[in-house]
C-alpha cells in the first residue's frame, strides 16, 4: 500500500534533511545506500551490520527462511521502524527523518492491507491518487493516470465494481495498483503475486519490467524463487542476520557449482557427465557421437539458496567462506 499521511496539515517539498538540490541528484542515482545496519530486540540481534546497495531502475530481490530479517529490514528502509545502529540512505533521505514528500516517492504493496470493500475499483485509485497530484516534477507526472493504470494491471473489466466483489487474484492486482499508482521512485513488493494465475503472473513480471525500463528502482520480497531469477538484477540472501550472498542469479547459481551435469542417450543408453566446460564437452560429445535426448543442466537459484541457507542454519562456520560474497 502506498504510503501518504493524509491527515498531515503543512506539506513541504523539500527532501526532509535540507540538502541542496544538486546533492539530492547526486543521491538519486543511488537509490538505497545501507551500510552497518543492525537491529536489536532486547539482547537479541536481528541484523547484524548489513550492508545494501540498489542503483536507479534496478530490481534487488531479497530472499531468506522466516526469521532471517527480511521484514524488520524492508520496515527500517520504509521509515516504519527505528534502527539500532548504522547509515541508512533510501532515496538520498535517512528514513527517520523522511518527510510527506519523501514518502511520496515511494510505492509499497503488502501482503494484505486494510479493507475499501465498499469503494468502486475506480474512484478508490482516483481518490488515492488525488494526494500526489502536488508532488508531481518535470520528471515525473503524478499520479498515474486512473484508467491507464487499471489497465495496466488487468482490471480494465472490474473498474466499475466494488473492491469488496473483486475475487483474491483480482484484489491482489489492485494491491499493486494502490503501490504504483503515485508512480514511486522506489517501489516495495510483498509476495506481490500471491494468488495470481500464470496469465496474471506473466502479465504481472512484464509490468516490473516496464516499471524498471522507466527508472523505478524495486525491492522485492518472495518465497517463489523462480519468481526472483526471472525478475531480478541482483539478489540478496539474508540469514542469520547476515547478508550471505549478494549477486545476480547467473552469478550466485554458478558460485554453487563450478560444474554443469550433461545428460544423453545413445543406443538406447542413457549417459550422465559432469564438467566445468560444458560448451567444449557437448561440442566435441556431438563431433563423435550419434547422440538424442540431450540435456545440460547447471545449478539454479534454488541450489544456491539452499545450499547456502542450509549451512549458514546448520552452524557450518564455513558455510558463507565456501560461498564468498559475489559483488558487481
Amino acid at each position: 500500500m502506498t504510503v501518504v499521511d493524509e491527515s498531515a496539515a503543512t506539506r513541504h517539498a523539500g527532501s526532509g534533511d535540507g540538502r541542496s538540490a544538486s546533492s539530492r541528484a547526486e543521491d538519486d542515482a543511488t537509490v538505497l545506500d545501507v551500510r552497518g545496519l543492525r537491529m536489536r530486540y532486547g539482547s537479541t540481534d536481528v541484523l547484524n551490520g548489513i550492508d545494501v546497495q540498489a542503483s536507479r531502475g534496478e530490481v534487488l530481490a531479497l530472499l531468506g527462511p522466516n526469521g532471517a530479517g527480511k521484514t524488520t529490514t524492508i520496515e527500517i528502509l520504509e521509515g516504519f521502524r527505528m534502527r539500532s545502529a548504522g547509515d541508512v540512505r533510501v532515496l538520498g533521505v535517512d528514513p527517520a527523518k523522511g518527510n510527506e514528500a519523501w514518502r511520496a516517492r515511494l510505492g509499497i504493496v503488502l501482503q494484505s492491507w486494510r479493507d475499501h470493500g465498499k469503494w468502486r475499483v475506480r474512484e478508490l485509485l482516483a481518490h488515492l491518487g488525488s494526494y500526489y497530484a502536488q508532488y508531481s516534477t518535470k520528471d515525473i507526472q503524478r499520479p498515474w493516470n486512473v484508467d491507464e493504470l487499471i489497465a495496466t494491471v488487468g482490471l480494465t473489466h472490474q473498474a466499475s465494481k466494488r473492491v469488496g466483489q473483486l475475487s483474491g487474484g483480482q484484489r491482489r492486482r489492485l494491491d499493486v495498483a494502490v503501490g504504483i499508482v503515485g508512480r514511486p521512485d522506489l517501489l516495495f513488493l510483498d509476495e506481490p503475486t500471491a494468488g495470481f494465475d500464470p496469465e496474471a503472473r506473466r502479465e504481472f513480471h512484464d509490468l516490473v519490467h516496464r516499471l524498471a525500463d522507466d527508472e523505478t528502482t524495486i525491492l522485492l520480497t518472495t518465497h517463489d524463487l523462480d519468481e526472483a531469477e526471472k525478475l531480478a538484477d541482483r539478489i540478496l540472501i539474508l540469514a542469520g542476520g547476515t547478508i550471505i550472498a549478494n549477486g545476480s542469479p547467473d552469478e550466485l547459481s554458478r558460485r554453487t557449482s563450478a560444474d554443469a551435469e550433461i545428460k544423453w542417450s545413445q543406443g538406447g543408453q542413457r549417459f550422465v557427465h559432469s564438467t566445468p566446460d560444458a560448451t567444449g564437452f557437448v561440442r566435441d560429445l556431438l563431433q563423435q557421437r550419434d547422440v538424442t535426448d540431450l540435456e545440460v543442466r547447471r545449478a539454479s537459484l534454488e541450489d544456491a539458496y539452499m545450499a547456502l541457507v542450509h549451512g549458514v542454519e546448520s552452524g557450518r562456520a564455513d558455510a558463507v567462506r565456501q560461498f564468498e560474497v559475489v559483488t558487481r
